[in-house]
């Protein structure tokens, strides 16, 4: 299989996909408007060598992001974070409240349905200096800066970012508010990755977080539609196909109309109803 190629969807926006079917992730290399570049995800621990190779072929040989961006800590999108980092001599910028969570080693407090149903179980077989290196495959404390207040974002003046917590304690999106470009990370999906169907097809709709790997389901309920009320031009998810909203046409996912009729916001306010005050 060939190495994927950078699409653009928005000016300065280019999306990686790495992967296929359930295990395909999305990262993202943007660059800013005073002409700096970052990466925003960073996909499987395997999957250094696949964004290397991208950003080779858009920036050109030997270029290099200024910094790596993530929404959340887990192993889908931050995997491959400590080894671009150290190889660029960059740092990884996450939510203060994700921190905790960047030496790799399994915290009760923030655990997921799936940490305490498999993961748990699974590494407490193992002996314990197999453990031990694990945890520290996975550790990129030496890498990782918290994010500064105000929704900041380094290298990118033109960007802020957006708490989004729910799916992880920490999570966040990215937000071009010039023209409404977001980055949404696993906060908001254009996959259905909470039924059956969905995970087999890849049927594009709009969708929360999946479920088996959300720390707190009633916080991303709310998240989602916190975000859902900056009415974004363009969602641009952790998975999923990129969706732009027109200003008279639906929702289209690159040319194609989504199952649901109607705008896309309205659509995800009916599926996933406010939560009460």
């Amino acid at each position: 299989m060939g190495r994927p190629v950078p699409e653009r969807i928005a000016p300065g926006v280019h999306l990686v996909t790495l992967g296929r079917g359930i295990a395909a992730t999305n990262v993202y290399l943007v660059r800013s408007a005073g002409g700096r570049w970052v990466l925003v995800d960073a996909g499987w621990r395997g999957s250094a060598p696949a964004i290397d190779a991208a950003v080779d072929q858009l920036l050109g040989p030997g270029e290099r992001p200024a910094a790596i961006l993530l929404t959340h800590l887990h192993p889908d999108h931050s995997g491959a974070a400590g080894v671009l980092a150290r190889t660029w001599d960059v740092q990884v910028h996450v939510h203060p409240d994700e921190v905790p969570t960047a030496a790799g080693r399994y915290l009760p407090e923030r655990s997921m349905p799936l940490d305490r149903w498999l993961v748990v179980p699974l590494m407490r077989l193992l002996p314990a200096r197999r453990r031990t290196a694990v945890e520290a495959a996975g550790d990129i404390t030496d890498v990782v800066r918290p994010l500064g207040p105000a929704g900041a974002v380094p290298a990118m003046p033109d960007w802020e970012y957006v708490p989004s917590p729910g799916h992880t304690p920490g999570h966040v999106a990215y937000l071009r508010r010039s023209d409404g470009v977001l980055l949404s990370g696993d906060a908001v999906l254009t996959v259905d990755l909470n039924s059956l169907s969905g995970v087999v097809s890849g049927r594009q709709r709009l969708a929360g977080p999946p479920r088996l790997t959300t720390w707190d389901a009633e916080t991303a309920r709310r998240s989602l539609h916190a975000l859902a009320a900056l009415r974004p031009s363009l969602v641009a998810p952790g998975h999923g196909r990129s969706l732009r909203y027109g200003s008279t046409n639906p929702a289209q996912v690159r040319g194609r109309r989504p199952r649901a009729r109607g705008d896309g916001r309205a659509v995800l306010a009916r599926q996933h109803p406010a939560p009460e005050r």
